[in-house]
C-alpha cells in the first residue's frame, strides 16, 4: 500500500508530529519587540541599566568631574595657605627671639612667641584639609556614600565661607577679596550640587563587582 505518487516506493512521508496546546514560548503582541515581550528591556548600547531602572553612563558624569577638580585646586591654595601660616609664624617666632636676646624678657616677646603659635596651629588646619580635599578627589570615583555626604558638606561648608568672605569684602571695599569670595561660593556650591543630582545619586549607588 502506497501513499500519494505511486511512482515513490516509500510513499508520501507522514507529517511532523504537533506539539501539545501549552507548550512552547507564547508568540510576541503585535507592535510589541520579542526582546521586551520576554521580559528583557531593551537599553542603550554601551549603558547599563542599575537597580531602580536607573540608566548610568559606565564613567564619572561631568558635574563630578568638575567637583573633582575643583577639589584637587582647593586643596592646593589649601596647602600654600598652610605654608604662608608658617612662614608667618617662624618669622614672628624670630622677632621674638631676637627681642629677648636684646631687651630681655619682655611682653612684646611674649606676645611674638604666642602668636607664632597660632600662626602653627593655623598652619596645621590648612594642611590638615589639604588632606581631606585631596582624599575626597580621589576616592570620588570609587567611593561610596560616606564620600558623598562628606564631600556635600564639605562643599556647603565652603560655600558659606565664601558668603562670609564676601560680607567681609564688601564691608572693606576689597575688590580681590570679593573675586576669591566668589570663586570660594562657586566651588562649594558645585562640589554640594554635584553631589545632590539624579546623576551624582546613581553614580555612589551603583553596583560593585
Amino acid at each position: 500500500m502506497s501513499f500519494g505518487d505511486p511512482n515513490n516506493p516509500y510513499g508520501q512521508a507522514p507529517p511532523p508530529p504537533q506539539a501539545p496546546p501549552g507548550y512552547g514560548y507564547p508568540a510576541a503582541p503585535q507592535g510589541v519587540p520579542p526582546q521586551q515581550a520576554y521580559g528583557y528591556p531593551q537599553q542603550p548600547p554601551g549603558y547599563p541599566a542599575y537597580p531602580g531602572g536607573m540608566v548610568m553612563p559606565p564613567q564619572m558624569p561631568g558635574l563630578m568631574q568638575t567637583a573633582r577638580v575643583f577639589l584637587f585646586i582647593v586643596g592646593a591654595v589649601q596647602v600654600l595657605i598652610g605654608f604662608l601660616f608658617l612662614f608667618i609664624g617662624a618669622a614672628a617666632n624670630d622677632v621674638s627671639n631676637k627681642s629677648d636676646d636684646t631687651f630681655g624678657d619682655t611682653p612684646f616677646g611674649d606676645i611674638g612667641h604666642a602668636a607664632a603659635g597660632i600662626m602653627v596651629v593655623f598652619a596645621l588646619v590648612f594642611f590638615g584639609l589639604t588632606a581631606l580635599s585631596i582624599t575626597l578627589g580621589v576616592r570620588l570615583s570609587k567611593g561610596r556614600q560616606g564620600v558623598r555626604i562628606t564631600t556635600m558638606v564639605y562643599g556647603i561648608l565652603g560655600a558659606v565661607v565664601g558668603v562670609l568672605a564676601l560680607v567681609g569684602s564688601a564691608n572693606n571695599d576689597s575688590s580681590g577679596g570679593l573675586i576669591w569670595a566668589f570663586l570660594w561660593m562657586a566651588f562649594g556650591g558645585i562640589m554640594a550640587a554635584a553631589m545632590m543630582t539624579r546623576d551624582g545619586s546613581a553614580w555612589f549607588n551603583r553596583p560593585r563587582y
